[in-house]
């Protein structure tokens, strides 16, 4: 089946507010079997939502607006719909006194414009919305359904998740769905894909595969489409199996993992303790490992060494050291691992040192410059990455190099 997504405000528009709802949307309808294959986003116009309804209508069983629900005068949706459906608007007492009951627990008044939202399109059939006061909206027009729902991202996924899913998944019976995805770090998408470039050919035409990027990472996603779950989840698996294999010196993970959270399930089975000493990451990947729920059980911390005086004084890093190799070099990182390691008394310490940008490079060194080290005291792992001339993508990639270098490190204890 097919979707459409309209999104409705002039805030959209101006890119004063970015649309994070359609690409939750598609995302999750994506697991259903749901292709979306237009998104349509228009201001607060009574005009411009309708021709955008007409458009949808005709080409697609699934329309799901986003938006222009609220209690305040630019929020035109319902009317809009009214006039879609040649419809009348009627006052539905049960959203009133619901409302009510909310503002009276808050200690809070109504005002008219409160008592004007609970007027719906007679047609419509409302939808539970336990987040917010606007119910969701639900019309049935020929083979078509069209779900309206605010625009607040948590609103519209208690909608989602409590009203519109299941009827989806009633419409979609007998067209089963199965996702795997495998997680990769270290290589770009188009020297992976000619790794695999013969698994993929041999592939049975049920099963897709989608190479999706981002820095630092390739997700691999393969998509099994059919009658048999059993079938698809047996066939889906086994060719996850044999890519992986091929690729797993790249492999960290598979479906919704991280490199954080794997990197926490090896500290915990390795029993090992996690400190770092950053510099031109400025503690973003202290920070994606304590986003792991649990992550004091093997994160002791993390010391941010900017300046080369508190590479010295913290860190121990020799001036000597600093002069004779500069803060970016594989000596000066081996040295913050070692100080890190013993002013946090971890048992293993991560380090990195790198020229962000766009400032700083040098003919010898130039930006995106990186070095790297992780230690037990005994053994020392170095890593020199080169990335690229934007500072905000090099901490990004930096960061997830960086990651991997600990993981692996944690994997050969």
């Amino acid at each position: 089946m097919d979707a459409i997504i309209i999104t409705i405000g002039d805030e959209l528009l101006i890119g004063q507010v970015i649309d994070t709802n359609s690409a939750w949307i598609g995302t999750e309808l994506n697991d259903f079997g749901v292709q979306v294959v237009e998104r349509i986003s228009v201001g607060d116009d009574h005009e411009a939502i309708i021709h955008a309804l007409e458009e949808a209508v005709a080409k697609s069983r699934i329309i799901l607006l986003t938006g222009g629900l609220g209690p305040t005068k630019d929020d035109i949706t319902k009317k809009a719909i009214a006039d879609f459906f040649n419809d009348e608007m009627v006052f539905h007492n049960p959203t009133w006194e619901r409302i009510q009951g909310l503002f009276k627990r808050w200690g809070r008044e109504t005002t008219d414009d409160h008592k004007e939202q609970c007027y719906m399109p007679s047609k419509a059939e409302l939808l539970n919305n336990k987040m917010g006061t606007a119910p969701g909206m639900l019309f049935r027009h020929k083979k078509s359904i069209i779900v309206s729902m605010p625009g607040v991202p948590y609103e519209m996924k208690y909608i989602m998740e409590h009203s519109v899913f299941p009827l989806i998944q009633s419409m979609n019976e007998g067209h089963e769905i199965y996702h795997r995805t495998i997680r990769t770090i270290g290589e770009g998408e188009s020297r992976l894909a000619f790794k695999i470039n013969d698994l993929v050919e041999a592939l049975p035409d049920f099963i897709k595969v989608a190479f999706l990027p981002s820095l630092g990472q390739v997700r691999i996603r393969l998509t099994g489409r059919g009658s048999n779950v059993d079938q698809l989840k047996k066939s889906v698996d086994h060719h996850v199996e044999q890519i992986s294999e091929r690729l797993k010196e790249f492999v960290f993970g598979f479906d919704l993992e991280t490199v954080e959270e794997v990197i926490g399930k090896l500290a915990r089975a390795r029993g090992v303790t996690i400190g770092l000493a950053e510099s031109c990451t400025g503690g973003s990947i202290s920070s994606r490992i304590v986003s792991v729920s649990g992550a004091s059980e093997y994160y002791a911390g993390g010391i941010v060494s900017y300046s080369n005086e508190v590479k010295m004084s913290v860190l121990g890093v020799k001036e000597t050291t600093l002069k004779d190799h500069g803060a970016v070099s594989e000596e000066t990182v081996i040295e913050m691992a070692l100080g890190a390691r013993k002013v946090l008394g971890s048992d293993i310490a991560f380090s990195i040192s790198g020229i962000a940008g766009p400032n700083g490079g040098t003919a010898e060194k130039p930006v995106g410059t990186v070095w790297m080290a992780c230690t037990d005291g005994t053994q020392t792992q170095t890593y020199l990455l080169k990335a690229g001339k934007d500072r905000e993508k090099n901490i990004i990639y930096s960061g997830t190099y960086g990651l991997n270098l600990i993981r692996k490190y944690i994997m050969a204890q």
